[in-house]
């Protein structure tokens, strides 16, 4: 290689260092985020790729900002760890209100004693089942907090994930292999609960069980029409994380984060009792933040290696396993039809997103039990995610 040629290499890799260090602005680092966020949420509700249907945005988003933080397009520096830092924290508290805001506690209970047995029976199962496998694999701290965090997501959403782990202090990494199992396995888990539809009849012959009659046909919220209020719930939000971040520093449970969680938590849920649950806009409000902190959690992350993600897959597995003999167990007992316990058991698991799907293919008019049961996981993900991490953690090796 000639002296020009070398030359020419230099001022290509000096040119390539200029573009990554340019990214060192806090500012551009928290736009590319966004517009990452952006772009996938866009390419999966406005397009009809087949990918969406198997890795949700929520991965993709993740998958890219660790991409670009692992050819070290973000620099290190103080501005840009200080205002990812500034934005999670504040950002949670903020999301995990208005997610929440949604919840209705009365119209669950009028789902029918089968159902809300159903339901409860899966929450306890799903908890029971990490607990069991933690001890089989004999997870250490690092493992036991990172399926702590997954148990957060399996008893309700992405989001109590985010919740969840951080209260628990999930590594960036741990968090990947956290979405790899919860979109893998889940998207397992809804082909299977799918596949069994046709066979409810034997199902509920096998158990003595009847058919869910005492159904609720409409089950929504006020806030899905009219205007969208979008700076007023903002502004709301800010306020709810504000103030829970200052009562943290008087009120202590286990760790800052965890107070906080819990504190944004029961005022989301005393929220939804006024007539701020009739703001539209919520949901999307929340989404948009839920993005942007997954998207910071990935630009933070860096794989080493993806030798753990098959440990992971597989105590993924037999958590489910354990789960589906439980729940067929419990409705053997309590004489709970397949209807019932399958979209209870997708209603944790699968979220807002999955379960009414199935409640719809047994019955159309269904689909608003899936959607209550699953917006009941936004407030039952957070604490039972805690709960059960706290014990993965104890039992940790």
């Amino acid at each position: 290689m000639n002296a020009n040629n070398i030359a020419t290499l230099q001022l290509k890799a000096s040119k390539y260092d200029r573009i990554v260090s340019m990214i060192s602005s806090s500012l551009i680092y928290l736009f590319i985020l966004a517009f990452i966020a952006t772009s996938f949420h866009q390419l999966e509700t406005k397009t009809n790729l087949k990918i969406f249907k198997f890795i949700p945005a929520v991965v993709m988003i993740y998958a890219f900002s660790m991409f670009l933080a692992s050819i070290g397009v973000f620099a290190s520096n103080d501005a840009i760890n200080n205002i990812y830092s500034l934005s999670k924290t504040n950002l949670l508290p903020a999301m995990l209100f208005l997610m929440l805001l949604q919840t209705d506690f009365s119209h669950f209970f009028k789902l029918g004693k089968s159902l809300v047995l159903a339901y409860i029976l899966a929450v306890f199962s799903i908890a029971i089942a990490f607990i069991i496998v933690s001890i089989v694999f004999s997870f250490n701290h690092d493992t036991a907090v990172a399926f702590g965090a997954l148990a957060g997501s399996w008893m309700g959403g992405t989001a109590n994930m985010i919740a969840v782990g951080s209260a628990l202090g999930v590594t960036q990494e741990a968090y990947g292999y956290v979405l790899i199992v919860d979109s893998f396995n889940y998207t397992l888990w809804v082909m299977f609960l799918l596949f069994l539809v046709p066979f409810a009849p034997v199902f509920n012959k096998f158990v003595g069980a009847k058919n869910t009659q005492t159904l609720l046909s409409q089950i929504g919220c006020a806030c899905t029409i009219g205007t969208k209020r979008y700076w007023l719930l903002i502004s709301f939000a800010i306020g709810v994380s504000l103030i829970s971040q200052m009562v943290a520093e008087y009120i202590n449970f286990l760790n800052n984060t965890t107070t906080v969680v819990v504190l944004a938590t029961i005022f989301g849920v005393l929220g939804s009792f006024t007539k701020l649950k009739s703001m539209n806009g919520s949901s999307e409000v929340a989404t948009t933040m839920l993005y942007i902190l997954i998207a910071l959690i990935g630009s933070k992350a860096v794989f080493e290696s993806f030798s753990a993600v098959g440990i992971y897959v597989g105590a993924g597995f037999m958590i489910l396993l354990i789960h589906a003999m439980l729940m067929v167990f419990g409705a053997k007992i309590l004489k709970l039809d397949l209807f019932s316990i399958a979209v209870a058991s997708l209603a944790n698991i699968g979220g807002v997103a999955s379960a009414p799907i199935l409640a719809a293919t047994y019955n159309k008019s269904l689909v608003s039990v899936g959607v209550l049961m699953a917006i009941m996981g936004y407030i039952i993900g957070t604490f039972g995610g805690l709960v059960v991490g706290n014990i993965l953690v104890s039992l940790a090796k």
